[in-house]
């Protein structure tokens, strides 16, 4: 009776040596779509005001990352050319959109970086309106809302004085940009809750077409 159930166990081990070979020839035959960061991804339940955040740039890096918006891929768009870092994470909010035709922007504070194409929890605490070469970029301001340094916080104007002048000092090569006074967590939602509004009519209007 032993040797049957030995021989029932590597028969079932076959089989499921056999589904996960077919599994992985399947995926390498046909031409499948990869799960796309801006689309496919949840904003999660606690939106506007909770929300999901795919990290882009990680503190402290000179690497510029952003997103392939055709592949949904992080890609290296440049490397600083001064001594100037990333003073927080910096990404995107999934299923939203801008004037831009971008996700929504938003600078992330907490203890650590984090790697490139991470998603995390964030609370909008603040809103940074910025004139980028002439046309609006808008920033959200947030807090990691799983790390416990920061996660109590619920407005900007909580942060210290020399964070708020940290978050302000914006310095791109070659660009003109213009930073004004801080908007309350409040606006942040709205302008996050605009943004989901926005990516739903894009969403229907693509569907029409």
């Amino acid at each position: 009776m032993a040797n049957h159930e030995g021989q029932g166990s590597e028969k079932n081990s076959g089989n499921s040596r056999v589904s996960l070979n077919e599994r992985i020839l399947n995926s390498m035959s046909r031409r499948s779509v990869a799960a796309h960061p801006w689309h496919d991804l949840e904003i999660g339940p606690g939106a506007p005001a909770v929300f999901n955040c795919v990290v882009e740039i990680g503190k402290g890096s000179k690497v510029k990352y952003e997103l392939d918006k055709a592949s949904g891929l992080i890609k290296v768009d440049r490397i600083l050319y001064s001594s100037v870092v990333y003073p927080h994470n910096y990404g995107f909010i999934p299923r939203t959109i801008c004037e831009d035709s971008d996700p929504m922007d938003v600078l992330v504070l907490m203890q650590e970086p984090v790697l490139p194409g991470t998603f995390l929890r964030a609370r909008a605490i603040g809103l940074m309106p910025m004139i980028d070469q002439g046309e609006s970029d808008d920033k959200i301001i947030a807090v990691c809302a799983d790390d416990p340094e920061f996660r109590h916080y619920t407005d900007i104007k909580e942060l210290p004085p020399h964070r708020l002048a940290e978050i302000r000092h914006k310095k791109n090569e070659n660009k003109s940009v213009k930073v004004n006074d801080f908007l309350p967590g409040a606006d942040a939602v709205e302008a996050i809750k605009y943004s989901m509004d926005l990516y739903a009519s894009y969403i229907v209007e693509s569907l029409r077409q």
